[in-house]
């Protein structure tokens, strides 16, 4: 009998990382239900794909927690850690195909690089995979011989070739076609759906996200700014999440980079020189 409620599959806990004098994220506790798709969206910068290097154990964080089904992947040493990630899936930002590999061999490399399956099932495992995203007639072309969207699909089947509990997309959408776009957006909820997956996706493309998600996490300044369902999130009344979800020019998040007043980069009378040729 299937539990009512089981516990989040990941998991941070009171969170914090930085680079040197930066902070990337401050205290961040947030959790990522089984079976569902869970966004992380907000500005560049906030710390989204850093998320997914902590949890994939690729950087360590300063303090607190990074649970996976469980177990704390900060403290994990290097057997532990690498038998977590043979349990994850991850869709790289443009796709990272080995550039001088077939599209069968990409999807293949995961298969051989951590199995001993014979070669007859290799073969069978990857026509499957490669036939879940529409791409099983594609298994001999090279990388440069694909589109974007195609390129994509093909990074996504690699993904899931060990088929993983967890999959994680980097901006999946990026510099894709509407059509591109909404296929990858199709296959990400059906797949979740199909293999049982959880799916961690970063993005910026609020509309086909929100279509998908489960459940959206704002990050912004290292904070959660909102979290909850795509219509929570969208009802949300903190200034920077409403700036966010109705891409408002004007709000937390300002046009100029902090630095010196105009005065005093331009004083003495050069401010006025300065606007009258500009």
């Amino acid at each position: 009998m299937p539990i009512e409620n089981p516990p989040p599959l990941v998991e941070l806990r009171n969170l914090t990382f930085g680079y040197g004098e930066r902070a990337i994220l401050d205290n961040v506790t947030l959790t990522v239900p089984r079976g569902k798709v869970t966004a992380l969206m907000g500005a560049s910068g906030g710390g989204k794909t850093t998320v997914l290097r902590l949890i994939g154990g690729q950087i360590r964080a300063r303090q607190g927690q990074t649970l996976f089904d469980g177990q704390d992947i900060t403290t994990m040493r290097a057997e532990a850690l690498y038998g977590a990630r043979r349990r994850m899936g991850m869709l790289f930002q443009f796709g990272a195909l080995f550039t001088d590999m077939s599209v069968f061999d990409n999807v293949a490399f995961p298969l051989r690089e951590h199995t001993q399956l014979p070669d007859a099932l290799v073969r069978d495992i990857v026509l499957m995979k490669l036939n879940a995203v529409g791409l099983r007639g594609a298994r001999d072309l090279m990388p440069s011989e694909l589109s974007g969207g195609m390129a994509r699909r093909v990074a996504l089947a690699r993904a899931i070739a060990l088929d993983p509990e967890l999959v994680m997309y980097d901006e999946p959408f990026a510099g894709l076609d509407p059509i591109s776009l909404g296929t990858a957006a199709r296959l990400i909820r059906q797949l979740n759906d199909a293999m049982g997956l959880t799916s961690i996706v970063v993005s910026h493309d609020l509309d086909e996200t929100f279509h998908i998600a489960d459940r959206v996490i704002v990050l912004a300044n290292g904070r959660i700014a909102a979290q909850g369902t795509p219509d929570e999130v969208r009802q949300s009344e903190d200034p920077l999440v409403k700036q966010f979800v109705n891409a408002l020019p004007d709000g937390p998040v300002r046009f100029h980079h902090p630095g010196p007043s105009l005065e005093e980069d331009f004083g003495n009378g050069k401010l006025a020189d300065h606007q009258e040729h500009t």
